[in-house]
């Protein structure tokens, strides 16, 4: 995508465009007036499951994902479809509809419309808008030293889903990864509200490292990872052991390897795993925790402290992420 961006600069200027492609971050934010912006993100991707009810929620909770990462609350979808109608049924397409609408339900918003188009594989996502205060964005690149990082689910789903198409899927990793990958992430929309929740993002194809790193390099400081605290599917260890590793693992390390200290084949396999629709990767200030902890009891949202953000010693240096064992 740098590449592909690369060199393609507007000649015009856009005052009220808060956040765009500039910054690496989960949607474009426009400024509308009185205080409020407007957040819009788009996502779509193949089938990762079989079932075409599950597919659609899937791709759902993952599209809605990325305004929450922002600090707002989604007001409204509309649907990506491509569908190869020669191949598959265009029944089999309205289960994928259906399971999208079931979670637009569960977030209060319409799904409104949108295009389809005959293709020779099945795509399907959302394009979704969502609104926030001005002073609730939450962008990626504002950590700051001395900030903890949270993180709202557990690793693993690309293990467990790269296990499930080798037939070897443990059926509680199976069950689980399938409702982390349904639940949304609309603990973004709470945590926004308090001041001390410094930078936020969502964890998703470039997995844990990948976006600790993009938060990192962003802010220009330097991402601390505990090894022995991230939180993870059960079955991790048996997957990687038995090479259920999907092979996004291996592209996001050989893009992103460099800017990270060495690690273990075991825990790369873990940090780099994409994650279809993970959790919500935070950087807050110790002063916040307490607040933060009452709105996770309340909103019933798990949260993991996994890390820290610390001054680079040297700022020329290349590395942003370094992963360590915690005492």
């Amino acid at each position: 995508m740098e590449r592909i961006l690369k060199g393609s600069v507007s000649s015009l200027s856009f005052p009220n465009l808060l956040v765009g492609n500039e910054s690496k971050d989960d949607a474009a934010v426009y400024d509308i007036g009185d205080g409020k912006a407007i957040i819009s993100t788009t996502d779509f991707f193949t089938p990762i499951v079989d079932n075409a009810f599950d597919f659609g929620r899937i791709a759902a909770t993952n599209a809605i994902s990325d305004i929450y990462a922002m600090g707002g609350t989604p007001i409204m979808a509309i649907a990506i479809l491509g569908w190869p109608l020669a191949k598959l049924d265009a029944g089999v397409a309205a289960d994928v509809i259906n399971g999208a609408r079931n979670i637009c339900d569960l977030a209060g918003i319409p799904l409104a419309g949108g295009h389809s188009i005959n293709s020779a594989d099945p795509i399907f996502g959302l394009a979704v808008t969502g609104i926030a205060g001005t002073d609730r964005i939450r962008k990626n690149n504002q950590a700051r030293p001395g900030c903890i990082l949270l993180l709202t689910k557990p690793l693993g789903i690309g293990l467990a889903s790269t296990a499930e198409k080798f037939g070897c899927v443990r059926e509680d990793d199976r069950l689980a990864s399938l409702e982390l990958m349904t639940t949304l992430n609309s603990a973004g929309k709470y945590l926004s509200e308090i001041a001390g929740v410094k930078a936020m993002t969502d964890v998703t194809g470039f997995g844990l490292a990948g976006h600790a790193i993009e938060m990192a390099e962003g802010s220009n400081v330097r991402a601390v990872i505990y090894e022995n605290s991230i939180p993870r599917l059960a079955g991790c260890g048996y997957y990687i052991e038995n090479e259920c590793i999907p092979g996004g693992t291996y592209r996001n390390f050989n893009s992103y390897g460099n800017k990270m200290t060495q690690v273990s084949e075991k825990c790369k396999a873990l940090l780099c795993d994409p994650q279809t629709s993970g959790g919500l990767l935070i950087a807050a200030d110790p002063d916040a925790m307490d607040e933060i902890r009452k709105i996770s009891e309340k909103e019933r949202f798990p949260i993991y402290e996994i890390g820290r953000i610390e001054a680079k010693e040297n700022p020329e240096s290349n590395i942003f992420l370094e992963i360590i064992e915690k005492d």
